[in-house]
């Protein structure tokens, strides 16, 4: 073996990542999370990109076969480990503990339940699990949403969006109001401190970026009975690993509790089953399992003695 390490740069080195966590994944995240979660992460304007250069690969010749990053906050690190290469594994914490600022917050490891070597070489350096978190998906081989769009709501053609429409659904629908009125794009005002063209570019990101993998031709979207979108959720189709990844969900707060996410991941089913994928990814809220959700990922938070 001939292993060496670089550091990630996000003009080039994306496509990197994408392979070596398409490589490795399986559906029980053995060796890290999907490759969505990586990307969406990147292309997204929460995460706070100053330290991207930390991020660290390990390669043998060409072959990428680790990496160590980031997700928000920085003082949050993941692991990807192709398997053959567990000897990594101490010197993938050791550069995770030692790289990254330090800031006010001691330093978390984020492990998949099955990455073992990891976890192993975690505690050896004193780590602990402070908690656990459940991250739960749906498994297509063994069950089916079905759940129907409720009456005056309808699907939008996914390629006929309206980028505003989907920027204020999403404001509103992740609680964004704190930041400040939701205005037209072109109004000169401040808000929380920024710029409205920040701000609103913020939310769009998670529409209209531009990302090598995305599949924005699958986004659903519902509109009520005005035309506003009240209901988004976006999806990436991987069929390498036969794996939807869902993300991001929110609904309108007025119009919650309707059924509308239900319906929307239902939409995903008839599709995403379609195109031959096996699971669907979710989140850890209750309201994945009391719609059908059967599978679930344990994710472990690891802080230091």
């Amino acid at each position: 073996m001939n292993i060496r390490t670089k550091q990630f740069q996000i003009l080039t080195d994306t496509e990197l990542v994408w392979k070596l966590m398409t490589d490795v994944y399986d559906h029980d995240e053995t060796n890290g999370p999907a490759a969505p979660f990586f990307e969406y992460a990147v292309i997204s304007s929460w995460l706070d990109k100053d330290y991207l250069r930390l991020n660290r690969f390990w390669l043998d010749g060409g072959l990428p076969v680790a990496f160590v990053f980031y997700e928000n906050p920085v003082t949050s690190t993941y692991f990807v480990l192709r398997p053959g290469y567990e000897f990594l594994a101490g010197e993938m914490i050791e550069y995770a503990e030692n790289a990254y600022p330090k800031f006010d917050e001691p330093r978390e490891l984020i492990l998949r339940s099955g990455q073992t070597a990891l976890i192993e070489a975690a505690r050896e350096r004193g780590y602990y699990v402070e908690y656990e978190q459940i991250d739960r998906f749906f498994d297509f081989r063994k069950g089916k949403l079905d759940y129907p769009l409720p009456e005056g709501y309808r699907f939008v053609d996914a390629g006929s969006t309206d980028p505003l429409r989907s920027a204020k659904c999403l404001w509103d629908g992740f609680n964004l109001e704190e930041l400040g009125e939701f205005r037209d794009w072109e109004t000169p005002i401040k808000a929380g401190g920024r710029s409205p063209h920040e701000l609103y570019q913020n939310v769009l990101c998670a529409t209209i970026a531009p990302s090598p993998h995305a599949t924005y031709e699958h986004t659903v979207i519902i509109a009520d009975e005005n035309g506003d979108y009240v209901c988004f959720s976006g999806m990436w189709w991987v069929p390498e690993n036969r794996l939807a990844y869902m993300e991001p969900l929110c609904t309108v707060p007025a119009h919650r509790h309707k059924g509308l996410a239900a319906a929307a991941l239902s939409r995903h089913d008839r599709v995403m089953r379609g195109l031959g994928a096996e699971i669907m990814t979710g989140g850890g809220d209750d309201f994945y399992k009391k719609i059908g959700y059967q599978g679930e990922h344990i994710l472990l938070h690891m802080k230091k003695h």
